[in-house]
């Protein structure tokens, strides 16, 4: 896996707000980041028999660009409900933008990757220019083999970065983002010595891997890191051998959800390490209100979205849809929003590769990102201290890249 960020600015044609012209808020993301429903990597997201299909329109929008969207509109489960949410943003960002010359093209991929070939095969044969998604890796894959043997864009919605490539690039959360700004920030206020607790799960095997890469490039040391099995009776042992080798530490990195951080952590503390004596971080995951209120992680760093911005976008589609958003929504309508941006200012390159990788990069409803050539992202994220009331900023997301794209 290779690192991932993502930005804001735009190109010399300078400042794409990514957002339509007439949402005047700045809106940016909260977020469990790392774990939305429905994403491979994660868990809980390969579909089942698909659901009954609920009625599709097949077009959205009047403009003279047409953009494929391929949603697993019609799978079980998490991945339905999450495309139908990224659905209605989508729709809504057209709706919020100012004359977007952009047609959306909706086709249902059932979450495989046979029908997403078809799904993309479908789009491009009615003119798509741009593919947005799908959502699973598997099914990336599949939809950037067809769109770019036809030389289209992809842009997905997997945080697996496995199935980034030049040209299919990827709008998500990615956790080495995550990994690399609570660290760094970790290390940039004294901290040095680290232990580490890892989910024993394709999750975890990504981000150990950033983890022991950021702490060597920024003059860390790793006194311990256990894997951990999802049964919490087997936790014990690896619980107990970094709580002995955390002696030497001075911050002990637990990079799960609020289903197992709490026993984790509980089980530190009753080894003696607790967040009074080592400085305890973790991911986007702990962005929940299950984490803020547990009294033994109070204090805790994780790096996440400023929730300003989401708070704002889950508003506006609760007044429009009457529910609330899925985390997932606020990929569907960055990535409509920045298409619809992109055709308004960018003329015959508007979705060239080096527009799509301009290095001050792009706004969004989660703050700013930007894709690298290999297809994976940077986005600006904050740093956030666990309190009762929830994730207090204490380190600001940068409001622009330097511009260097590194």
């Amino acid at each position: 896996m290779s690192e991932k960020p993502h930005a804001r600015g735009m190109m010399p044609r300078r400042r794409l707000l990514l957002r339509a012209a007439a949402v005047a808020a700045t809106v940016a993301l909260t977020a469990a980041c790392s774990g939305f429903p429905g994403v491979d990597l994660f868990g809980g997201n390969t579909p089942s028999a698909p659901a009954p299909p609920p009625a599709q329109p097949a077009t959205v929008g009047a403009g003279q660009m047409k953009v494929g969207l391929i949603l697993p509109l019609t799978a079980s489960g998490n991945a339905g409900l999450a495309a139908q949410s990224m659905k209605n943003a989508a729709e809504m960002a057209l709706a919020e933008f100012s004359n977007p010359n952009i047609q959306l093209l909706i086709k249902d991929d059932a979450g495989t990757a046979q029908g997403a070939q078809q799904a993309v095969q479908d789009a491009l044969n009615e003119g798509a220019e741009v593919i947005l998604g799908p959502l699973f890796a598997h099914t990336v894959s599949a939809a950037g083999a067809s769109a770019r043997s036809r030389g289209v864009p992809v842009i997905a919605f997997s945080n697996d970065a496995n199935v980034a490539a030049r040209g299919v690039y990827l709008l998500s959360f990615l956790p080495e983002s995550d990994v690399d700004r609570v660290v760094e920030y970790a290390i940039a206020n004294g901290k040095r010595s680290f232990a580490a607790l890892i989910p024993d799960n394709a999750y975890g095997t990504v981000v150990e891997a950033e983890f022991k890469q950021v702490i060597a490039r920024k003059g860390g040391r790793v006194v311990a890191l256990e894997r951990y099995p999802a049964d919490k009776a087997q936790m014990q042992e690896p619980i107990r051998r970094v709580a002995e080798a955390a002696r030497q530490a001075d911050t002990v990195f637990v990079p799960d959800g609020a289903d197992a951080v709490p026993a984790l952590v509980q089980g530190l503390a009753a080894s003696g390490v607790t967040a009074k004596r080592v400085q305890l971080i973790g991911t986007g995951l702990w962005d929940d209100p299950r984490i803020f209120a547990d009294g033994a992680l109070q204090g805790g760093w994780f790096a996440a979205p400023d929730s300003a911005g989401y708070r704002n976008f889950s508003n506006r589609y609760r007044a429009r849809f009457g529910q609330d958003p899925l985390r997932t929504a606020t990929l569907a309508y960055d990535a409509v929003s920045l298409v619809a941006a992109l055709v308004k200012t960018n003329g015959p390159q508007r979705l060239s590769d080096e527009v799509l990788t301009n290095a001050s990069g792009f706004s969004g409803v989660d703050g700013i990102f930007r894709f690298r050539p290999d297809g994976t992202n940077q986005r600006g994220l904050a740093v956030q201290r666990v309190t009762a009331t929830g994730g207090q900023v204490v380190s600001a997301p940068p409001r622009a890249f330097d511009g260097s794209g590194t």
